[in-house]
């Protein structure tokens, strides 16, 4: 294939994950109503709320968490194995492109180019959702309280600041791990990942637009 027309649907593949990403801090601030994300994250806070109004609610608050914690950990488990398969396929063409420094021209491919977004895509994954087991399992400690403890009343309103976090952070965790999928088709072949990418988003949108 000729290395313009890689490098032409690289850039495409790569601008549109960015340009998606972009509309949505616009939309954010137009209408932040009707995003899945910040709907989400009211949600968990009305959660807490209201479980801290009934006694003996602990425990299903602490597996309701329990849940949560285990998709976080299974999101940066599967970004974990990810990014160390990457590094490892990757490892030998970094090899010879800083053994050859002359030839770096060579080395240096849109192919190349898009296996190190690859593994910087992954490597966000793995830092989100493992940033969101933390907040979880900080909540969790909150959130096992007993609910009229004075304990309790005083962690609430940072419970509340970490469910938000943990749950904003494992849903950048999990479309991270999304937009693996475009990257991986362009690997495979170049010119089919602006289509890929053009799926992946479709699906992205039907998930992030909020419907009641």
């Amino acid at each position: 294939m000729n290395s313009l027309t890689a490098w032409l649907a690289a850039g495409i593949t790569v601008a549109m994950l960015i340009a998606y990403e972009l509309s949505l801090l616009w939309f954010q601030r137009r209408s932040p109503g009707l995003l899945a994300r910040l709907a989400h994250a009211n949600l968990r806070e009305e959660w807490f709320a209201a479980l801290s109004k009934q006694q003996g609610s602990e425990i299903l608050a602490v597996q309701t968490l329990r849940n949560s914690l285990m998709s976080a950990t299974m999101t940066a488990s599967t970004a974990a194995l990810g990014l160390i398969g990457t590094a490892t396929l990757l490892a030998p063409t970094l090899h010879s492109s800083i053994a050859e420094v002359d030839n770096l021209s060579r080395h240096f491919t849109a192919r190349l180019v898009i296996e190190l977004v690859l593994m910087a895509v992954l490597f966000a994954s793995l830092v989100c959702s493992a940033m969101a087991v933390r907040y979880y399992n900080h909540a969790g400690f909150i959130v096992s309280m007993p609910v009229a403890s004075d304990e309790r009343h005083r962690w609430g309103p940072t419970a509340v600041a970490y469910l938000r976090r943990a749950g904003l952070l494992y849903s950048w965790g999990l479309r991270h791990l999304l937009m693996v999928a475009p990257l991986l088709v362009f690997i495979v072949y170049p010119l089919a990942g602006p289509v890929a990418a053009m799926f992946v988003l479709a699906a992205l949108f039907a998930f992030d637009r909020f419907k009641t």
